[in-house]
């Protein structure tokens, strides 16, 4: 990834309900979800969602597809796994780190 897009997309995440929004699109998986599922699950107006969507998506982290009368939202898992590849490249002076709790069971 560019750095202009990490910036995006790390900007795109600094927003307390866009953070929930990709989060609970990544808890759905390649299912992905309507934006009146997310909205009922996360108690956002739907034209609050819409604004937080179109930003997701600008940004890169984010998919819409038509299904018919349906929107679907996706989180682009390999969109995810390049920006957190990006931040932690060098860390451990660029050595392999020990797997840690939180992400010994992490397979995106």
């Amino acid at each position: 990834m560019e750095t202009n897009d990490i910036v995006k997309a790390l900007a795109a995440l600094a927003q307390a309900s866009r953070l929930e929004i990709f989060r609970a699109l990544v808890v759905a998986g390649t299912e992905g979800l309507t934006p009146s599922a997310l909205s009922e699950t996360l108690g956002v107006a739907p034209n609050t969602l819409s604004f937080h969507l179109k930003e997701l998506t600008h940004a890169g982290l984010v998919a819409q597809e038509r299904a018919g009368r349906n929107l679907i939202y996706r989180a682009q898992f390999e969109r995810m796994n390049a920006l957190i590849g990006y931040l932690t490249e060098n860390c451990c002076q660029g050595q392999a780190c020990l797997p840690s709790a939180a992400t010994a069971g992490c397979a995106c």
